[in-house]
């Protein structure tokens, strides 16, 4: 292994979140202030990802007092604490910039369901229980 894949693994977290496009996470950030230290977090709908290896960046959006906020996080980045997902979403493209025009309803996006396997359950199946007779 030469100098450079080995610095470039060593900086690489062993276990990076997994999520994917079109997700809505917290994203929590460690900001040093002074000597101390303190998590923010950051919740918001992933747009996009970019780039692999280390390089591998995702963007996350938000509304904040009516106005959307942006922010790009790197994967790999000692800065990210933690990327807990909330709600999986189920969209057909790997870029939502789309997004950034629309608000209210036509910004919704269907839900994927899982089961606690990880396996996805029909929409119609999930959405409403079945009535007892």
């Amino acid at each position: 292994m030469d100098r450079v894949s080995h610095t470039v693994e060593s900086f690489k977290k062993k276990n990076p979140p997994e999520f994917g496009v079109g997700d809505t996470v917290d994203v929590h950030v460690r900001i040093q202030e002074g000597d101390k230290e303190r998590v923010q977090l950051f919740s918001g709908v992933v747009l996009c990802m970019k780039n692999s290896g280390i390089a591998k960046t995702f963007t996350v959006r938000r509304i904040v007092q009516g106005e959307g906020v942006e922010r790009i996080f790197p994967v790999h980045s000692p800065a990210i604490a933690d990327v807990k997902v909330r709600r999986r979403h189920h969209v057909h493209r790997a870029k939502l910039y789309y997004l950034r025009d629309r608000s209210g309803k036509s910004a919704r996006m269907r839900e994927r369901i899982e089961d606690k396997d990880g396996e996805l359950v029909p929409g119609e199946a999930a959405a409403a229980p079945a009535a007892k007779s």
